[in-house]
């Protein structure tokens, strides 16, 4: 497969500290601003981006919460190991695609569907109400119509997704699903199906999950949850898709990935 290197556009910020905080966590994500590695001075930083020493004062606050940064007396700011950063912070996820995802992002993302999808599966086989199968199956009719390697058949294949892990009724599962909506939307549009064969695989096993799930087939569910996961991960094999050192996000799409 041919490398590619893939930036997912995601919404920008509203406010100054908000755009300073996902502009340093961009770099801070891409590897411009290392482990370990102290950030400039605040003087160094006001001038860089224009802003008031608040709103760089509230943008390092951000940061902080979010688990990128610790401030140190008499040492600095301070970047946190990789391992510290909370990837279940919607801006941390957002700031990945900006920065252009990798293997080890998509492969840690399959690890964690497939801790989690499936069994949201086996609950929405039992929970599900008649709107919630409504639901899989307009999702399902959306995937047919759109073109698999178009936007409109990955935020099909995102709302199925969605879909279960809100039939499922857990709202630990729930939540996570709705967290991790732009990663997954970024996954599918890597892995979209672009072969006719491929595709009517993808779609036989979404079927096959939605069907399930309709005829109160726990076991069934589950199996084709995981089918499906192994096989968007299969697509992704080969391919190169980090973002080069000083790359800069794709312009405004004026939506959330």
């Amino acid at each position: 497969m041919t490398s590619r290197i893939v930036v997912i556009p995601t919404r920008r910020a509203h406010s100054n500290h908000a755009e300073v905080a996902r502009s340093i966590g961009v770099d801070i994500i891409a590897g411009r601003y290392a482990e370990g590695t102290r950030l400039p001075g605040d003087a160094e930083m006001i001038a860089m981006f224009g802003v008031s020493r608040p709103v760089l004062r509230e943008s390092v606050k951000t940061l902080v919460a979010k688990s990128l940064l610790t401030t140190k007396a008499r040492v600095g700011t301070v970047v946190r190991e990789r391992a510290a950063w909370n990837m279940f912070d919607a801006d941390v996820l957002a700031w990945h695609l900006d920065a252009g995802i990798d293997k080890r992002f998509l492969n840690d993302l399959a690890e964690i569907r497939l801790a989690v999808e499936p069994r949201a599966a086996v609950l929405a086989a039992a929970q599900r109400s008649e709107e919630d199968v409504a639901e899989l199956r307009r999702a399902m009719e959306r995937m047919r119509l759109e073109a698999s390697d178009s936007v409109g058949f990955a935020d099909a294949d995102l709302a199925l997704h969605v879909a279960v892990a809100r039939a499922s009724g857990n709202l630990f599962m729930r939540s996570i699903g709705h967290v991790i909506e732009a990663a997954l939307r970024a996954s599918f549009l890597l892995s979209a199906p672009v072969e006719a064969e491929d595709r009517e695989t993808v779609l036989l096993w979404h079927q096959k999950i939605v069907d399930a799930i309709a005829a109160g087939d726990a076991e069934a569910a589950s199996e084709a949850m995981v089918h499906v996961i192994h096989n968007g991960t299969r697509r992704h094999e080969g391919a190169v898709i980090e973002a080069p050192a000083g790359a800069q996000p794709s312009a405004d799409t004026g939506e959330t990935a």
